[in-house]
């Protein structure tokens, strides 16, 4: 089938070689046929050399590459093939376990953009749900096929879980506000009611319908894990809370006290739900705080906890917002270091992309400087293996994180 081509300025293909999926509008030297927004375009170089096909929009990301093969066809077959992989993916990795299995994990990422070859498109899964969201025009303009080829997938390959229905959730991530407007939220295909899902054994609820994201965030599971494995005799506090699900595993795991803090009363009801699932309607060991986590950060007495854990929404949506991004991560680190009780954990994140890994772990250093205190990294930690990172894509390793000791 003949596309719409893009033509890339001389050198401007370095990147395609280097298969990193994305080209850049300045990179565009001009375009050979009128592509709506969202539609397959052919990429090709300043000599005419074809290097693939990708999503065209009119933004700074010009097209959003799916291939760089230039025999390959971009159709139901290839969308399949690409689904197919991802689910082989999570099956091998055997984060897959359905109930009745040891420590059961029922919710887990299928798709995760580029770190699956399908950049622009998430699909997580709850139970027998599937929800969908798109980060692109592309993928929202077949959002229909994709729902029917994920139900395809499911039922050909050796799933440990049937899929029921797919939900799509796209009206906070569309690239303009124009887009998000006409985006409507909604089954695909079948319907379900939000059920306890299960992550290493521990239930959750997603609310796909009204929360963040798809409904739950299930990039910290394995970092969630690793806060169990600290939290036993433990004085923990949780800021940030929003769903609780760090103070959830600390409650398992046998801490003294967990205090959850949000300054969102709807994050504390989430929080309080998903400690009545596990423990109970009155559990002594956890108290839930309504304020702002700065606030109460300077505000708190000294030494009133052994586990403190920082796990912020992102500061910095953009690299424009960067330096007061990191302001505020030195803030509120040295906040944590300052107030920690001695022989204290500070399990610090940053789920900015624009923030990388070294100007975050910059911000942290400077906030141990800031406090006084000397402190050693235990651990630094990044997103689970069902949020793979494109090798050639690094602007997908978004989640950072590092455990810290003060003494």
């Amino acid at each position: 089938m003949k596309y719409p081509t893009v033509h890339l300025h001389p050198r401007k293909e370095e990147s395609l070689q280097r298969l990193h999926p994305w080209i850049f509008s300045g990179a565009i030297a001009r375009i050979e046929g009128q592509p709506s927004e969202g539609s397959l375009v052919e990429v090709r170089d300043s000599r005419g050399t074809s290097h693939g096909f990708g999503h065209y929009a009119s933004g700074s990301i010009a097209v959003r590459m799916l291939t760089f093969e230039p025999t390959t066809e971009i159709d139901r077959a290839f969308y399949r093939e690409r689904l197919s992989e991802a689910l082989r993916l999570r099956v091998s990795s055997h984060l897959l376990r359905p109930e009745g299995t040891e420590c059961p994990n029922t919710c887990y990422r299928l798709v995760h953009g580029e770190g699956d070859g399908l950049p622009g498109l998430i699909i997580d899964v709850y139970g027998s749900t599937a929800v969908m969201q798109a980060h692109s025009l592309g993928m929202h303009l077949i959002r229909q096929t994709l729902a029917e080829v994920l139900m395809e997938v499911y039922q050909s390959e050796a799933a440990p879980i049937a899929l029921e229905a797919v939900y799509y959730k796209s009206e906070t991530t569309l690239p303009t506000q124009e887009l998000r407007e006409l985006a409507e939220d909604g089954f695909l295909i079948g319907h379900s009611e939000a059920q306890p899902v299960y992550e290493h054994g521990i239930r959750f609820i997603p609310d796909w319908l009204k929360g963040q994201k798809t409904g739950f965030f299930i990039d910290q599971r394995d970092n969630r894990q690793l806060v169990a494995d600290y939290a036993s005799g433990r004085r923990v506090l949780n800021a940030f809370c929003y769903t609780g699900g760090f103070s959830i595993y600390a409650l398992h795991a046998g801490a003294q006290q967990v205090d959850s803090l949000d300054s969102s009363a709807k994050a504390m009801y989430l929080t309080e739900e998903h400690v009545a699932l596990n423990f109970g309607k009155d559990c002594p060991r956890h108290r839930s705080i309504t304020q702002d986590a700065f606030e109460y950060l300077e505000q708190m007495p000294q030494d009133a906890y052994d586990l403190i854990i920082l796990d912020p929404p992102a500061f910095a949506k953009h690299r424009k917002v960067l330096r007061n991004a990191l302001m505020g991560y030195r803030k509120i680190n040295t906040l944590a270091f300052k107030k920690v009780a001695p022989g204290g954990i500070v399990f610090t994140f940053s789920c900015s992309q624009a923030v990388s890994k070294e100007e975050f772990r910059l911000a942290v250093f400077t906030a141990a400087a800031s406090s006084g205190r000397r402190v050693r990294i235990l651990h630094q930690l990044t997103q689970p293996v069902d949020h793979p990172i494109n090798i050639y894509h690094p602007e997908g390793e978004y989640l950072k994180g590092l455990v810290l000791y003060v003494e």
